[in-house]
């Protein structure tokens, strides 16, 4: 007996031994594939976050699959990388597989931001491990297959790069997508409605802010419920490719001169609207130059000067008949008075069509249809130099391929002042959302102003009690890229922005919500803060009274051919699969959409 209990108990140690001398075996086998695994996702993510960097530094992805292709962990990051050997999948030591599966084609876009149109590129990423002294002849794969999207911000119905408020927004009907690089701030007595989608890279929500309560907040807010509608935090941040962080500071450089020495061709230079521009025209305090040019490498540019034009008007009118530099009037919110530099837009219309110098820097095929304007003269602190657009209606409308007008853009590193209605050859069409009457259009400044067809410079300082400076109805059709002032606080005694219903600037009596009516199709893009325009606003009554706001996403703007000239682009990467495919494939289907 007692040797039948002896045998029983040395077979269950030794199933015991053995069970455990295979589960041993087992974890240890799944370690070592565990280890793979990660070690061949790092391989992936390394090619990647290269991706992502030359992305936004504006470097072309599909010059550069062969220094991907090189990049590995190596033992000389770090010792632990020299257990393992990486491979493409196709038996090249030391290299990862890099390829574009789908070729750039401008098409509505998956993903985070589905529904958009823009340029998608999708490459797949591949790395195969083996760990050769691990005692396993196991070889891991991980595939990830990485979209490359560019977007245009036009295509936004509101954008910003900041904080965006509808805190203590006025009846507001948002009919376009909506996006916030940082947080998005809800809140006020009217009611707000989206009939798109809004994202935020931060959080969306109701909050004390700008001097207004979470109990004043009344109005209701809609969301909307379509296949495209809703809402999302925490979505990609859309930057733009300059080389740098996309803080309001650095991004604010694409409307500023470039400094002395910066190559037009870097990734700075490529976004400047100085170098975009076909002209370029630069008022100081005693030269007028228009630097006529073909694009920012143009060897031999035309330029047209006229010296001490304070004694030489009749030159600057011959050279320049669309240009007056003598206008001033008084910004109430600002509480300076305006040195302006005027642009009459039908004589400029007529003017391009006739000039020499532009027929011989502009075709069909590349035409005029960016202007930058830059006062730079030296002002007291009593003054502002800016930039004032009049006679708008018809725009310069330099055709493009096909013979189709291209729309005209006017950017300015100054406070912009728009007086009268803007791109509208149809007066039937004026304040509605028809459109078809006009061109593709964007006003691009440090702060926008609209001023009403019926505004008189000579009233511009008399009090806003007297009634004289009353607002007519008045439409704007272009999109907008504008800085503002930003709030600084949540109490009453800190400056509000105003919201983004304040981001076009007025000062006229607009009838306090009642029969006057201001309408904009448009697009509202806001990237950095006003430097030059630093008022800060004022609720209604103080220099203005609120129109009837008429605001609406101009739906031109969602197709390519109805973008603005010079519609900065945005840039995302998003992982649209992640997969683990048998070793030596390439071509192993992933899936579809996973993530970002």
């Amino acid at each position: 007996m007692v040797m039948s209990v002896l045998a029983t108990l040395l077979m269950v140690m030794g199933s015991t031994m053995m069970r455990t001398s295979t589960l041993a075996l087992s974890n240890d086998h799944n370690r070592v594939y565990q280890t793979g695994l990660y070690a061949a996702e790092a391989a992936a993510e390394k090619v990647i976050a290269r991706m992502r960097n030359d992305y936004g530094n504006g470097i072309a992805i599909s010059n550069n699959l062969s220094v991907y292709r090189t990049l590995v962990p190596t033992a000389a990051e770090d010792p632990y990388w020299g257990n393992f050997q990486f491979s493409d999948a196709q038996g090249n030591a030391n290299a990862t597989y890099v390829q574009c599966i789908s070729n750039t084609t401008y098409t509505v876009l998956s993903g985070p931001y589905a529904g958009l149109q823009g340029w998608c590129t999708v490459y797949r990423v591949l790395s195969n491990v083996a760990q050769p002294n691990s005692g396993y002849n196991i070889i891991n794969a991980v595939q990830e297959d990485v979209q490359c999207d560019i977007v245009p911000m036009f295509q936004f119905a509101i954008f910003y790069n900041s904080l965006l408020e509808f805190t203590w927004a006025a009846p507001l009907t948002v009919r376009g997508p909506t996006h916030s690089n940082t947080n998005i701030f809800l809140g006020s007595s009217s009611p707000l409605t989206y009939t798109a989608f809004v994202s935020s890279s931060g959080i969306i929500t109701e909050t004390n802010w700008g001097g207004h309560t979470l109990s004043q907040y009344t109005g209701t807010i809609n969301f909307a419920t379509n296949v495209y509608g809703g809402y999302a935090t925490n979505y990609p941040v859309l930057t733009l490719p300059i080389g740098t962080n996309n803080s309001p500071d650095a991004v604010r450089q694409v409307v500023d001169m470039p400094p002395a020495g910066e190559s037009a061709t870097s990734a700075l230079g490529q976004e400047r609207y100085y170098n975009l521009a076909g002209m370029d025209l630069l008022v100081s305090n005693s030269t007028v130059t228009a630097t006529i040019k073909s694009s920012s490498t143009d060897p031999s540019p035309v330029s047209l000067v006229v010296t001490n034009y304070g004694t030489n008007s009749p030159s600057l009118a011959s050279t320049f008949p669309f240009l007056s530099v003598t206008p001033t009037f008084t910004d109430q919110r600002e509480g300076k008075t305006i040195v302006t530099s005027q642009i009459d837009m039908g004589t400029l219309n007529t003017w391009a069509g006739t000039n020499s110098s532009i027929a011989a820097k502009h075709s069909t095929t590349d035409p005029f249809n960016i202007l930058y304007v830059a006062d730079n003269r030296t002002v007291t602190g009593t003054q502002l130099a800016a930039v004032r657009l009049t006679d708008g209606t018809v725009l310069p409308t330099a055709p493009g391929v096909g013979g189709a007008p291209t729309g005209f853009t006017v950017a300015t590193p100054n406070p912009l002042y728009v007086w009268g209605n803007y791109n509208c050859t149809n007066s039937a069409y004026l304040n509605t959302t028809n459109t078809s009457a006009t061109v593709p259009a964007a006003l691009i400044s440090d702060a926008l102003t609209i001023l009403s067809p019926s505004w008189q410079d000579s009233h511009s300082n008399d009090s806003f009690k007297t009634g004289v400076r009353v607002a007519t109805s008045t439409t704007v059709n272009a999109a907008i890229l504008t800085g503002v002032v930003y709030t600084s606080g949540s109490t009453g005694d800190s400056p509000f922005s105003g919201g983004v219903v304040n981001l076009p600037r007025l000062l006229e009596d607009w009838g306090n919500g009642g029969s006057v009516t201001l309408t904009i199709n448009t697009s509202i893009v806001n990237l950095y803060n006003s430097v030059y325009a630093t008022g800060a606003w004022q609720v209604p009554g103080t220099y203005y009274y609120a129109p009837t706001r008429n605001f609406n996403f101009d739906q031109n703007f969602s197709s390519q051919s109805g973008l603005p000239p010079g519609t900065p682009m945005v840039y995302y990467i998003y992982r649209q699969a992640w997969t683990v495919p048998p070793p030596n494939t390439t071509n192993y289907y992933a899936g579809s959409y996973i993530g970002f």
